[in-house]
């Protein structure tokens, strides 16, 4: 018997295979790169010395690429909790006002591609290949030689904002501030959302410590919008804001902006000084009202206030979203992913819980939880046992970043005083499957914990492979072909996210 398949549809498999074998090579380079050693690294005194030490060797990387940073306005966004939802907003109000605009975000969930947005859309897998070649290539020939998965990162943001010549680029700081990697720019406006426990092998061991790290992407002249409101660090970011002659912009709850809660349990809010334009956040929780209102207000500082229309905010907020944060993926049960990674995070996402709780009575709360071994675990823990009705206990999977084992998180539970339901799972992908079999249709699914979980288990309803070939977070269902019109390397349509 023969079989008879068409000459188009042998073209598109090999054309869709050709283009995810270019991702996964630029991707294997990149991750080539890893220094696994440094990860090994606990003294604050030679963290920062390798930090400076790397920034160096950037600096020099940057200047044999011809400076491509220093190409286009850059915002530049800290902090240890909101800084994702921020940047997103900030992006999002920009290309609303007809700025073309690069987002920088980091960590990816399931693609290095996420890493890279222009005009809302992900970084294609030809542009993605092309600049990780570049990078390498100039770091070889210059005498530069061997650099890492850091440096070589922010390398490729760089260079592909400057070849997509980007009016404005907002970059998300990776970890601190001070001494990260992405503090080579020189940005017109700086934002520090919050400042939390967080990331305290490298950036110290009290609030004041970890504020003065979040303060170093403070430059000379260039505003700074905060929405910190531990006084111990906001004395040590105000300090620093005088010291660099910096327009300090405080944007606080009830003092700068007013929100409320709606019944879809999303925010309006509003600025106190216009109390008469009322704009809603499409991502659920009250900090994203603060998010969006720190970043208006940075984007107040970058365009002139009278030429922004309100509308435009308001179609700028209603369509900014971030894959992993609060994000509904499933319904009957009703499945939600939330990278709480922190004890700050893990605290909010506690409380927003509650408040589902008195909506759904007589429903259950499943929380599916993984956290990386340099994590504060008994933190991200302490408020979740309160709230959860039963655990499902696992770990992430990343390269170089160890996970809690299952059975730890479960034993700290323990310790905590739980006294619900707790299974254990090795392998992510088997604990969610158990989460949401094991659930009623009334019941609330939680994955939280490392963004790193979060990506394991988020292709289950979002493929991998369609991420990167639609250049979207969330790509239709439909697997897309090569023949698909709009979505190849070279389109220059807006981004286009199905509902």
């Amino acid at each position: 018997m023969t079989h008879n398949v068409s000459t188009e549809s042998n073209e598109n498999d090999g054309d869709r295979a050709n283009r995810l074998a270019r991702y996964r090579d630029a991707l294997d380079k990149t991750n080539g790169l890893i220094d696994l050693a440094s990860e090994l690294i606990k003294s604050p005194e030679l963290i920062r010395a390798r930090s400076e030490e790397r920034m160096a060797r950037l600096r020099k990387l940057l200047g044999a690429l011809g400076d491509p940073h220093l190409r286009y306005r850059v915002v530049h966004v800290g902090g240890t909790s909101g800084k994702g939802s921020t940047s997103v907003m900030t992006a999002s109000l920009l290309r609303a006002n007809g700025l073309r605009t690069g987002l920088h975000t980091s960590p990816y969930l399931q693609v290095a591609t996420e890493k890279i947005q222009i005009d809302g859309r992900l970084l294609d897998y030809e542009t993605f290949h092309r600049s990780v070649g570049q990078v390498i290539g100039t770091a070889n020939a210059s005498g530069i030689g061997h650099i890492n998965y850091g440096e070589a990162w922010f390398a490729i943001v760089a260079l592909v904002f400057a070849w997509a010549k980007v009016d404005v680029a907002v970059i998300e700081v990776g970890a601190g501030g001070r001494f990260d990697l992405t503090n080579v720019v020189e940005p017109e406006v700086s934002i520090i959302t919050s400042v939390g426990y967080d990331h305290m092998e490298s950036l110290g061991s009290t609030i004041a410590e970890i504020a003065w790290h979040k303060a170093g992407i403070i430059k000379h002249g260039a505003p700074v919008v905060c929405a910190v409101i531990d006084n111990k660090a906001l004395a040590v970011i105000r300090d620093e804001a005088e010291r660099q002659v910096s327009e300090f912009l405080p944007v606080v709850a009830n003092v700068t902006f007013g929100a409320r809660r709606t019944e879809h349990g999303t925010y309006d809010w509003w600025e106190k000084d216009a109390p008469e334009s009322v704009y809603a956040s499409a991502m659920p929780g009250r900090y994203q009202a603060t998010n969006a209102a720190t970043a208006l207000t940075a984007v107040r500082r970058l365009i002139a206030p009278q030429s922004i229309a309100e509308e435009s905010i308001r179609k700028a907020l209603a369509s900014a979203r971030l894959p992993g944060r609060w994000e509904v993926v499933s319904q009957g049960p009703e499945v939600i992913l939330d990278g709480a990674h922190n004890p700050e995070k893990s605290a909010a996402l506690a409380r927003d819980l509650r408040t589902r709780r008195t909506e759904r009575t007589g429903s259950r709360i499943i929380v599916v939880l993984g956290v990386l071994e340099s994590k504060d675990r008994m933190g991200v823990l302490k408020e979740l046992v309160n709230v959860a009705d039963e655990l499902v206990t696992t770990s992430p999977s990343v390269l170089a970043k160890p996970g809690s084992s299952a059975a730890a998180l479960a034993a700290d539970a323990r310790s905590l005083g739980f006294i619900g339901p707790i299974s254990q799972f090795d392998n992510s992908r088997e604990a969610i499957d158990f989460a949401v079999a094991h659930a009623s249709p009334e019941d609330l699914v939680v994955v939280t914990g490392s963004l790193y979980l979060i990506g394991n288990v988020r292709g289950r309803w979002f493929p991998d492979d369609e991420i990167v070939l639609q250049q979207t977070s969330w790509p239709a269902k439909q697997p897309l072909s090569s023949s698909s019109p709009g979505k190849h390397a070279d389109s220059t349509a807006k981004d286009e996210i199905p509902e």
